[in-house]
Order: C-alpha cells, then sequence, then structure tokens
C-alpha cells in the first residue's frame, strides 16, 4: 500500500464523479480507482487498467509547442522525456515512457489541460471530505460512496480504511468489483461494505478466459462467499452480442443465482454494450479492441436483453436490463 511521507495510506484515484445514480442506490459520488487484472475487450475505462500513474495527451487541447512548450520545458529528462511531438509541434499521445520519474511536472504546467494524470493521489481524509461534500443528497436519496475501477480491491487496505471512514462518518458504500482477487482481501472490505455489486461476465471459465485473460473460478466461489456474509448484492453481465449473449450463458447465470446463492441478490441486471471510453484510449497511444466490432441496432439489440431477461426471470430470479432500475 503506498504512504505519503507522514505515513498515512494513499489511493490511486483516476476519476471521481458526482451526482452519479447507476452504480448503487440513490445519488452517489463514485471513485474509479486505478489497476484491473482483467483485459475485458469492451472496457470503458482503460486509464484504469495499469496500476501505475500515467500520462494521457490530448493533442487539440494543445496550442502547440513553439506558441508554448512549458510542457517540455517541465521535464526534467530533456532527450528522454516521455513528450514527443508531432510536425506542427502538437504532442502525441504516446503513453508514459519507462523512463518518466513520474514526476507529472509537464501535465502541471500545462495551461490548456492537453495533458492529464491518470492517477491523482489520495489520503482516506481528503476523500472523505470531498464524499461528505454531497451528504445532503444522500440524506434525502438513499445514496452515499460507490468504489469502482478497474479493480478497486486491488487496493484492497486502501479501500477497507475508506469503506470504514465511511461508514463512521454515517456515509453508506458500495463497491463495485469483478472479485477476481484474494478472497480474504474481499472479505475485509466487505466488512465495511453496504452494497456490492459485481460481474458475471460468462458462466463458461475457458469462454471467460478467452473473453478477460483470466478463468472465473476464483469469482464465481467469491460471489457464493459474500452471498453467505449476507452482502446486498446487485448482479450484472454486460451483454455484448456475439460473445456472451447466448441463452444459454443467461440460463446458466440464472440458475447459478438461483441454486448456488438462493436467490439472495437484489437485481440480476443485463448492461448492454455501448461504445465508450475511445477518446481516452487515444490519450493513451493504444488502439481501441473493439474498433472493428459492428454492433446490432438498438432496437434488435433492446429485443435480445429483454427476451435473456425474461429467461432468466423463469428461474424465479428478478432480472432486469440495465442499471436504471431502482434498488428497493
Amino acid at each position: 500500500m503506498l504512504k505519503n511521507t507522514e505515513g498515512e495510506a494513499l489511493g490511486v484515484i483516476t476519476n471521481i464523479q458526482r451526482y452519479t445514480i447507476h452504480d448503487g442506490p440513490g445519488i452517489r459520488t463514485e471513485l474509479f480507482f486505478k489497476g484491473c487484472n482483467l483485459r475485458c475487450p469492451w472496457c470503458s475505462n482503460p486509464e484504469t487498467v495499469s496500476p501505475a500513474r500515467e500520462l494521457g495527451v490530448y493533442p487539440k487541447k494543445c496550442i502547440g509547442k513553439q506558441k508554448c512548450g512549458l510542457c517540455a520545458g517541465a521535464c526534467p529528462l530533456g532527450g528522454e522525456s516521455p513528450l514527443r511531438f508531432d510536425g506542427e509541434g502538437l504532442p502525441l499521445p504516446a503513453g508514459t515512457a519507462a523512463a518518466c520519474r513520474d514526476c507529472f511536472r509537464c501535465a502541471n504546467e500545462c495551461p490548456g489541460e492537453g495533458i492529464k494524470i491518470w492517477g491523482e493521489l489520495y489520503t482516506v481524509p481528503e476523500l472523505v471530505r470531498l464524499i461528505a461534500q454531497d451528504r445532503s443528497f444522500y440524506q434525502r436519496t438513499g445514496g452515499g460512496v460507490t468504489l469502482n475501477g478497474g479493480e478497486a480491491l486491488l487496493q484492497w487496505e486502501f479501500a477497507r480504511q475508506l469503506c470504514r471512514a465511511c461508514r463512521e462518518d454515517g456515509i453508506n458504500t458500495c463497491v463495485e468489483s469483478a472479485l477476481n482477487v484474494p478472497v480474504e482481501h474481499m472479505l475485509a472490505v466487505l466488512e465495511y461494505t453496504d452494497y456490492l455489486i459485481c460481474d458475471i461476465k460468462h458462466m463458461d471459465t475457458a469462454r471467460h478466459k478467452a473473453l478477460t485473460g483470466s478463468g472465473n473460478e476464483r469469482i464465481l466461489e467469491n460471489i457464493k462467499t459474500a452471498s453467505e456474509q449476507g452482502a446486498a448484492m446487485v448482479i450484472r453481465t454486460p451483454v455484448v452480442c456475439g460473445y456472451n449473449d447466448g441463452e444459454e450463458n443467461i440460463r446458466a447465470a440464472a440458475d447459478f443465482i438461483k441454486n448456488e446463492l438462493g436467490n439472495r441478490v437484489i437485481q440480476y441486471q443485463l448492461l448492454p454494450y455501448r461504445r465508450m471510453g475511445t477518446e481516452k484510449y487515444e490519450t493513451l497511444g493504444a488502439a481501441y479492441p473493439f474498433e472493428d466490432y459492428v454492433p446490432p441496432e438498438p432496437e434488435e439489440r433492446d429485443a435480445r436483453l429483454a427476451y435473456l431477461a425474461a429467461a432468466a426471470a423463469e428461474y424465479g430470479v428478478n432480472a432486469v436490463v440495465g442499471s436504471e432500475q431502482k434498488w428497493f
């Protein structure tokens, strides 16, 4: 776990979104943790994949090296700088070179936010103060804070401290996780977590590994353990037509919820794939893995999701389409 010079725990957070309504009950503040151990090709948050802090470059926000050049002048690496420029003096989104010392002076000097730091460092008290600013909204709507990612449980010690501090401050907590982590890490955070959102991306472990780079055995076992511990849980499947939208797969998930979890879930949510986050891949100099994927028309997609939700409901599962449904 990272610590500052005063010995306080530090979390690496890529984004803080206020007034969110889809990832937990009520109006929420959502924190996106950096680092993920899955590689889903449809991921819309590529800046959260690497655990390391990175530079993101937005050339369209840059006024040019000739007119400004503050970023290049601030870099202590000179010729070894990760910053590269095209013929017009605009920065190229090439990520953070191995030589970079993580000082991020270039981003701090940029007047037009053409360079962004993916991964800011926060202490628990700093985040609690930010979260508490919207306490009145939480109280009126049953909202709170949601830890998302990336994979929040890869920073489990910090996540546990944050959830504990929020509970002591009267703010409810929700953790969204793939649960592809050691069970003891999950349980340590769940001790201070009010709600849990977890994915079942595919019930077949070989297919799950082909899609995400990891099998699903640990994920399913952790879901069962969380259920046995009484976690108030929502399970989601991000439905990507042609990849995991087979009726057999959705029925297998519903059967798992019924027979392995005793239907102890708030909802089983089927989420439609949406092409999002492509500009963030560009800031990292990375290609969008689903660039050539052609999704079905919205009407066809929605009809398919409705059909799959009805199939899951045959198992007595509270299956819904999307994340907009009320939790209570």
